[in-house]
């Protein structure tokens, strides 16, 4: 089954659209029979995501350390909720599950975990599919950022260009999709 890693705020954030925008990518990944793969709360725009993912049908795994289970109201609801000891291991886990990476609007956290799949892949520890759904043109500032890091020649144009964009839930895990298939099965790694 194809496993989407969803990263997203802890928060709703102050504009409606990105709730609309988790829920739509929770209904999509549903529908396509992929699963969900989160941090395991059941609060802000992870909720959104993983409630809409359930309703439609999808097998969602979250995974969520033990510290921030009150903070974050760990789900319930899901068919396999893990609780591990710290970040590193949430993290870990979350990506050895996945075939695919995508940012919904968030803060830091989300920005530290959608740099942490880049830069994996960036150093060749993956060649999974990375995608940012730019609700709003929330991440419009980020991308500018990006592109100014490759003006200065830290970051080369091959690994921009590996970062899917778009403002379309369903278009955005059909390239995703797309992507991964042309690449063959998810290979195993461990970058910690």
């Amino acid at each position: 089954m194809f496993s989407v890693a969803v990263y997203c705020g802890s928060r709703a954030g102050h504009d409606p659209r990105f709730a609309l925008a988790a829920q739509r990518l929770g209904q999509a990944i549903g529908r396509r029979g992929f699963r969900l793969v989160y941090g395991g709360g059941r609060a802000g725009l992870m909720g959104q995501v993983a409630d809409a993912a359930l309703a439609a049908g999808a097998q969602v795994l979250g995974v969520i350390p033990h510290r921030l289970m009150a903070r974050e109201l760990g789900h319930s609801g899901l068919q396999e909720l893990r609780v591990v000891d710290t970040m590193h291991e949430r993290k870990l886990q979350m990506a050895q599950a996945a075939d695919a990476f995508v940012a919904l609007p968030g803060g830091l956290g989300t920005l530290e975990e959608l740099f942490e799949a880049w830069t994996w892949r960036q150093l060749g520890y993956h060649e999974r599919p990375i995608g940012l759904l730019d609700v709003a043109g929330f991440y419009a500032p980020l991308r500018a950022q990006v592109a100014h890091m490759q003006a200065g020649g830290f970051v080369d144009a091959i690994h921009v260009d590996r970062l899917q964009v778009d403002d379309d839930p369903e278009r955005l895990l059909a390239r995703l999709h797309e992507e991964a298939a042309a690449r063959g099965g998810r290979e195993d790694f461990s970058p910690i």
